[in-house]
């Protein structure tokens, strides 16, 4: 029996420049550093397949700290990056790759590196080829089931998953029922 290892993550360039960690006082520099970051965090994330970051936790990860070149960001530069990505000042506020789970205490962090609205289209799409309509699946069984297995939201945190089939709700293509930990979802 052979187990592989996961590849391992990687970098951009801009990961091995120690500016990259210094905040940057001019404003153009500054918003070029933002978007790296952001751009890192989420593909950072994607690779992990991690839906919720402890900042208190990601601090201390290859992430945030490249033991290589002694350099790391603060926790309150993190928070910095983080608050950025949750206004969506990347592209004129709609489009916020970021959201605080826990309110004012900014610790840990929803990283949309698809946001809910992305993964509820790609699942109206799976609906739609698999013949789902007018069906009823329990949210285990699209997270977890057999039929899923090959679906990039496989495994996804519940949350994300019940965000963005609430979203295909508001669109009128499916009904969410249930209570927590016991949710269903009937596609129309």
């Amino acid at each position: 029996m052979t187990t592989s290892t996961p590849p391992t993550f990687p970098f951009p360039p801009t990961y091995s420049f120690p500016p990259f960690f210094t905040p940057q006082p001019n404003s153009a520099t500054r918003l070029a550093q933002l978007q790296k970051w952001s751009s890192l965090i989420q593909s950072w994330c994607r690779h992990h397949r991690i839906y919720r970051l402890s900042l208190v936790e990601a601090v201390d990860s290859p992430l945030f700290h490249n033991a290589a070149l002694r350099k790391r960001l603060s926790l309150s530069e993190v928070r910095n990056v983080v608050d950025w990505m949750a206004r969506g000042e990347e592209d004129g506020g709609g489009g916020r790759r970021a959201e605080w789970a826990d309110g004012a205490s900014k610790t840990l962090a929803w990283i949309w590196w698809r946001r809910p609205e992305e993964w509820a289209g790609i699942v109206e799409d799976w609906v739609e080829n698999t013949g789902q309509k007018n069906m009823v699946l329990t949210v285990y069984e699209l997270l977890e089931g057999e039929a899923t297995m090959s679906q990039e939201w496989h495994g996804m945190d519940p949350d994300v998953m019940l965000r963005s089939l609430n979203v295909i709700a508001k669109r009128g293509k499916a009904q969410v029922f249930g209570s927590e930990g016991q949710e269903g979802v009937k596609f129309f």
